[in-house]
């Protein structure tokens, strides 16, 4: 029996040929000779034993999905170096594994223990690189037995290359590392500065996000373990996962910052605040109580897919910066795919599909900067377009005042030439003096009225078409004076470029006289002309509450208390409105609301010209 167990361990020991002309050769699960200890209990005495050799086999159909975490993986490799001047290097490419325990022996001679793994400090590394390796005399022979140990899944492939193979390798590898990590932090300051510049939060937020990539590209890549915590494996084992926690955290909370997905899809918002709570707690759980639960990366895809359909349908909405926030999550999700693909076998291992996704990365912040860019365009594009409408107001106020003392200085040459002859005619006849006098007087008086009128007329127009002017609380209730004018207003608005259904996106509605509400034809869903506006759901009147909008978009001339006498109103109830009024601003700029006070006091103003 000891005789069969020898010839089979002979047998399946037959040593591999590195021959010359190859510099590197890789091996994974499939081709080497392995087996899986369920048990935990074998030693190295156990497996190197004559009988325990016909138990290691190579699996060719092995995949990815049968790697079990709680069994402990023990492969055995023998290989022939040939002649060479340099060494030769011994790699494990995965920087993610716990233990990697290598017992080899060179030339038959005595084994020795390599402990290799990140849950050793870096200092007890032979060769200080990211990954672990060991150095190989050339013209030998070995035979080595790799335990391997790890909480989470382990991508087992083994490297056998010559040093300048390794140095080219590792120094191409480093070089892109820096590339990559360069964008990270230049991005990030570049966004930094436009905070400080513009003070818009949602830029402080995806700072945060894109250091939070780079922490995390840091970690599974292992330059973190080598660079910034070499000592602290301990620490090394939940980076990752509190790495990957802070690039959903951040990224949830720019997405809805960006999107304004509390307006534009209240529904998707409270989603992804559940979702996104759901996700923290446990976090919490898994830091404080149970770590291992770090393993379950692919959670991270349910709150990025409904950030994702967020943007498509905020997108689809009509919102134009979010196209560019798709097309990132997209290229995003692409290298997500990928590496999934690489690690489950389905598309070949190559240095651009194992980086996929820090290519990924790059272009998604890439693409979200174009986002932020490409708001900020849109914003100015609409302030541009309100200061030509604007500046075009003045033009036609400035032409109607022009006429209007042309008129004037018609009249009163007029008037001035009838005097000169009614003069003449008194100094030629002094017979009609008295009643020359009495007509005089009596078109004096009509003049003096006629001046008062025009001058009155003139003011008003003034008042009614200079927009600029900052009206007191009774002066604006003359333009918008009851609460129907004020839905007209908002309807018209809100509906000038055709109605469409916030449920079906139907375009056919009834129309409900009594509210100016419009009911969809399809579905039914009620909409009034205040719902999905700071005007949904005011206890007051909506002329007060236009005045309030009114004072706010002119720098808040008023104080509370002021506001409360001038309008009869509470404190609290006005400030309450305010702090929506600054909400809405904040989040949209000033655009939305000026644009609705310049519609309402144009159709207004026309109106009761119209009707004079």
């Amino acid at each position: 029996m000891i005789f069969l167990s020898l010839l089979i361990s002979l047998f399946i020991s037959d040593p591999l040929k590195v021959t010359q002309d190859q510099n590197e050769i890789i091996l994974g699960l499939k081709e080497l000779q392995s087996y899986e200890d369920k048990s935990n209990q074998l030693t190295f005495a156990d497996v190197k034993s004559p009988s325990f050799a016909a138990n290691f086999t190579q699996k060719p159909n092995y995949k990815p999905e049968d790697y079990n975490r709680n069994s402990t993986y023990w492969v055995k490799l023998n290989f022939t170096l040939p002649e060479y001047e340099g060494n030769y290097i011994l790699e494990f490419y995965d920087q993610t594994i716990d233990s990697i325990n290598v017992f080899i022996r060179q030339n038959r001679g005595v084994y020795r223990k390599y402990n290799l793994g990140d849950s050793y400090p870096f200092s007890s590394k032979s060769i200080k690189h990211k990954n672990f390796d060991l150095t190989l005399d050339a013209n030998s022979e070995y035979e080595a037995y790799i335990q391997i140990r790890n909480s989470q899944y382990a991508d087992i492939r083994v490297a056998i290359k010559r040093i300048d193979r390794f140095i080219q390798y590792s120094l191409n590898e480093y070089f892109l590392y820096g590339i990559f990590y360069g964008m990270i932090l230049i991005i990030s300051l570049y966004n930094l500065l436009i905070y400080l510049a513009i003070r818009e939060i949602k830029y402080i937020y995806y700072t945060f996000y894109i250091l939070s990539v780079g922490f995390y590209a840091l970690c599974i890549d292992g330059i973190a373990y080598q660079y910034l915590w070499p000592e602290q494996p301990n620490w090394n084992q939940l980076a990752y996962g509190v790495a990957l926690y802070s690039i959903i955290l951040w990224s949830s909370i720019f997405s809805m910052r960006f999107l304004n997905t509390k307006i534009r899809a209240p529904k998707l918002h409270k989603l992804i605040v559940a979702v996104l709570t759901a996700r923290s707690l446990l976090f919490v759980y898994s830091l404080f109580f149970d770590p291992s639960l770090f393993r379950f990366r692919n959670l991270e895809i349910i709150l990025l897919s409904i950030i994702f359909v967020s943007s498509i349908f905020v997108f689809r909405r009509g919102y134009k910066p979010a196209r560019f926030f798709v097309v990132a999550y997209g290229i995003l999700f692409l290298g997500f795919l990928m590496r999934a693909l690489i690690n489950w076998s389905v598309i070949p291992f190559t240095t651009f599909s194992y980086y996929s996704l820090h290519i990924g990365f790059i272009l998604e912040m890439l693409f979200l900067t174009f986002a932020l860019s490409d708001r900020v365009r849109i914003l100015k594009a609409n302030r541009d377009r309100a200061l030509k409408r604007i500046v075009t107001q003045h033009e036609q106020n400035v032409k109607v005042i022009n006429k209007i003392n042309k008129g004037l200085e018609r009249k009163v040459e007029e008037r001035t030439k009838d005097l000169h002859e009614k003069n003449i005619e008194l100094q030629v006849s002094n017979e009609q003096i008295n009643k020359q006098s009495r007509e005089i007087a009596e078109i004096n008086s009509m003049l003096d009225l006629d001046n008062w009128k025009l001058k009155n007329n003139i003011k008003k127009i003034q008042r009614e078409r200079l927009l600029n002017k900052n009206l007191n609380f009774s002066e604006f209730s003359e333009i918008f004076t009851t609460k129907d004018q004020c839905l007209e207003v908002l309807a018209s608005f809100k509906w000038k470029n055709g109605y469409e259904c916030q449920r079906c996106d139907n375009t056919k509605y009834q129309l409900n006289e009594e509210n100016l509400a419009r009911r969809c034809t399809k579905c039914g869903y009620n909409e009034s002309p205040t719902a999905y506006t700071i005007f949904k759901g005011i206890k007051f009147d909506l002329p007060k509450a236009f005045f309030i909008v009114y004072a706010h978009l002119n720098e808040d001339r008023y104080t509370l208390d002021e506001l409360a006498q001038i309008m009869n109103m509470r404190r609290n109830t006005i400030w309450d409105f305010q702090r929506k009024v600054h909400d809405e601003v904040e989040n949209n700029g000033k655009a939305y609301l000026n644009n609705l006070l310049h519609f309402g006091y144009e159709r207004l103003t026309n109106f009761v010209e119209v009707k004079r």
